[in-house]
Order: C-alpha cells, then sequence, then structure tokens
C-alpha cells in the first residue's frame, strides 16, 4: 500500500516532496532503488513510537497518511505491549505532533478487523480510529483535519491469502481454516481511491468504509485450482469466520454514499456534521456491513481473471 500510494501521489497530485518514514531500512533501501530516479521522494528512518524523531520528519509537511501498525493478528496477541505501543501510543503520536506541526490534513488507515473486534490487533486498531475520529474536536482551534478510511483484505497483499495458496503444490491440501468463512475483498487501487477520496472530501472526523464485494474461502481455492483438495485446519486465535465494517451500534451515525459509507464521529459541531452529510442518506436503523450479509459477491470467474492479470506483482510470490 505505501509504495503504491507513493506511485500514485507523485504521478497524480505532483508534491513538492513525499517523505517515508518508517523503521524497516531494507525495505526503504529496495524502495529507493524502484525510485532511484525521483528526486522528490526522502526517507527517514524512524518509529512511530518516537515522538522527537516523528516531529523531525513532519517538519514542513502538509498531509499525512498514517499506515504504521503491529497487523499480523498472532503476532498481536504474543507480543501485546508491543502491539499496544505501535498502534495506540503511535498514533497517539501521530496526532500530537500533526497538532503540533499545524499539518492540514491527515488520513488514517484502518481495517476490518477494528469493527467489532475478537482479538488484540482489531482491538487496538479501534482504539485507533476512535483517537483519530475525535482528534479534530481534540483540536480545537487548531485547523488540522483527521479521518480514518476502513476497508478489508487487500488482494495480493503481502500476507493474504490468494499468494499463500498460489503457493501450494499440485499434489498438497488447500489449508482453510473454516469452510463458511468469508472475507471482503479489496483491490490495492479501490484503497488507494479511498485514501485520496477522504483526502479531497473529509470535514474533519469520519471514518470512511469502502463499498467492496465478499467472497467465500472455498471460492478462493476454486479460482485457483478448481480440482484441489480441501483441509479444514481450524479457526486461529482471534480469527473471524465473517468479517464486519459496519456495526448496527453505528448505524444512527452512519451514511450512504454512491461507492462507500461514512460513519460520523461522535463529537463534532453541528455545522460540521451537516457538512459530512451532503451527498449521503442515512443507512436503516440497525443496518450492519459484514462480509457474509453482503449484496455483492465476486464470483469465481472474476476472481481467477483478475489473478491472471495481477499475480506478477504480489508482493511474497
Amino acid at each position: 500500500m505505501g509504495q503504491a500510494l507513493v506511485q500514485k501521489l507523485l504521478s497524480s497530485s505532483k508534491p513538492s516532496k513525499i517523505i517515508v518514514y518508517s523503521r524497516d531500512e531494507m525495505k526503504q533501501w529496495v524502495m529507493a532503488q524502484k525510485f532511484q530516479n525521483e528526486k522528490k521522494l526522502r526517507f527517514f528512518i524512524g518509529d512511530v513510537r518516537d515522538k522527537e524523531r516523528l516531529a523531525r520528519a513532519l517538519d514542513g509537511v502538509t498531509m499525512v497518511i498514517h499506515a504504521a501498525a503491529t497487523k499480523i493478528v498472532p503476532t498481536a496477541e504474543y507480543n501485546p505491549f508491543e502491539c499496544i505501543k505501535t498502534n495506540i501510543f503511535g498514533a497517539m503520536n501521530v496526532i500530537d505532533v500533526s497538532l503540533d506541526k499545524k499539518i492540514k490534513k491527515v488520513v488514517a488507515l484502518s481495517t476490518d478487523k477494528a469493527c467489532s473486534p475478537a482479538n488484540l490487533y482489531g482491538a487496538t486498531k479501534l482504539c485507533s480510529d476512535k483517537l483519530f475520529s475525535s482528534a479534530s474536536a481534540y483540536a480545537g482551534e487548531q485547523q488540522t483535519k483527521f479521518a480514518v478510511v476502513r476497508y478489508g483484505n487487500v488482494m495480493g497483499s503481502r500476507g493474504s491469502v490468494i499468494p499463500f495458496f498460489l503457493k501450494v503444490l499440485e499434489n498438497e491440501e488447500y489449508p482453510v481454516t473454516h469452510p463458511e468463512m468469508t472475507r471482503f475483498m479489496i483491490t490495492l487501487n479501490q484503497g488507494i481511491d479511498l485514501v485520496v477520496n477522504a483526502f479531497n472530501t473529509m470535514v474533519g472526523g469520519e471514518i470512511y468504509v469502502k463499498k467492496i464485494p465478499s467472497i467465500n474461502i472455498l471460492d478462493i481455492v476454486k479460482a485457483i485450482n478448481p480440482e484441489g483438495s480441501v483441509k479444514t485446519v481450524g479457526i486461529r486465535p482471534g480469527e473471524k469466520i465473517h468479517e464486519s465494517m459496519i456495526t448496527a451500534e453505528d448505524a444512527h451515525l452512519t451514511y450512504e454514499f454512491e461507492t462507500y459509507f461514512k460513519i460520523l464521529p461522535l463529537t463534532s459541531e453541528a455545522e460540521k456534521l451537516n457538512l459530512m452529510k451532503v451527498g449521503g442518506t442515512p443507512v436503516a436503523p440497525g443496518f450492519a456491513y459484514s462480509s457474509d450479509n453482503n449484496t455483492d459477491w465476486m464470483s469465481v470467474e472474476t476472481l481467477r481473471d483478475w489473478i491472471a492479470d495481477n499475480k506478477n506483482g504480489f508482493i511474497n510470490i
């Protein structure tokens, strides 16, 4: 997502400078080779936990995309203190420094696991979402705007199921945690478009939820290998059978737009709330958006075509 966002911003928005801030020097080195002719790109080694270093990196910056997270579910469960330090304390640092540096707009990337969380990763991301959603009110007279974008599994991204299944050998079984499992699916370009849309339309405090299709885990196997055999291995700790992105408890705050939903913040001025509603319609009472009750489903044929067109670009193939 980070590399794709950089590519998109360099080609479309004509920034004066883009700073990539992360703690992984190897990934930065590899990325620098990919963009070696791009003079507008800068790389800072640092951690969102390090407030002082973060403040140095954000000097003169006008817009921030916060994508840093400890996001592998089992890793978070076995390293809870580290997960909290990055996903919650790191989010607080991004908010504080953005206010101090008078950043204009901040968009934080979230996950479907933050909605009605069943694991620590999801719980920390829900807390992060709440922090960013209320940060605009926390800012007072400060003009910094904050928003959150929430979406499902990015197809073909590192650690996702499609590249994992593509590595299964011809004579091996496909390990499936539960045969009824469903997931939201989003392409990289759709995720980027949601971020860009948030920057263009945000008032401050909104959570943007992209409308995307669902798919059953067995249909993913069929798309990769119609003759493949499946082995049920059981649900992993903290894993859900179905994912959700909007709960019924949020229905009274949720408005529907053409390609996305918007969850309004709990704390905001009436005038700003009215601006957030422009172009949208309130969802029905009790509305919930989950991967099993979705009205949009991805077919086996659609996924198979997408894999054929994109598998050479998968990160971990």
